[in-house]
């Protein structure tokens, strides 16, 4: 808080208080705050190369993805390939008609077991499946809560 010492009438020791604002510590902490905006702006603008996709044309409908093919494996001898049911020598070639595929080694496999098989029949399937060129499988678990 400033106070006036000269000036206007009345006593001669009468001190009255200064409502002008001192500047001098605003201009101060604006110029601390111009350096630091300064300094960080150059950083902001770094530029991160992506890999996007090319764009879809609009006159190109999108291709509806085919509904995928599920194994089941529900005991020792109860393998399905959705509702047919199949047996482990003849899986893959079953598969391949279930696939409808060029190439259907190509396409994504889901296997899902029960809970109460054996991991050694569920392992023979997905050995199975690997011996004949399926690499792209992925698991179905249920959830257990």
């Amino acid at each position: 808080m400033g106070a006036k010492l000269g000036g206007g009438g009345g006593s001669r020791y009468n001190v009255e208080q200064n409502s002008d604002i001192n500047v001098t510590p605003f201009v101060d902490i604006m110029l601390v705050l111009l350096i630091i905006f300064m300094v960080s702006a150059p950083m902001a603008t770094v530029s991160i190369k992506l890999d996007m996709p090319p764009p879809i044309p609009s006159d190109k409908p999108l291709d509806k993805p085919k509904d995928p093919v599920f194994i089941s494996i529900q005991g020792t001898d109860d393998i399905y390939i959705g509702a047919k049911k199949t047996s482990l020598a003849t899986l893959p070639a079953d598969l391949a008609v279930a696939l409808e595929s060029a190439n259907p080694t190509e396409e994504r496999v889901l296997v899902r077991g029960d809970a109460d098989i054996e991991y050694n029949d569920f392992m023979s399937v997905l050995n199975t499946l690997q011996d004949n060129g399926y690499f792209k499988v992925a698991l179905i678990n249920e959830d257990l809560s």
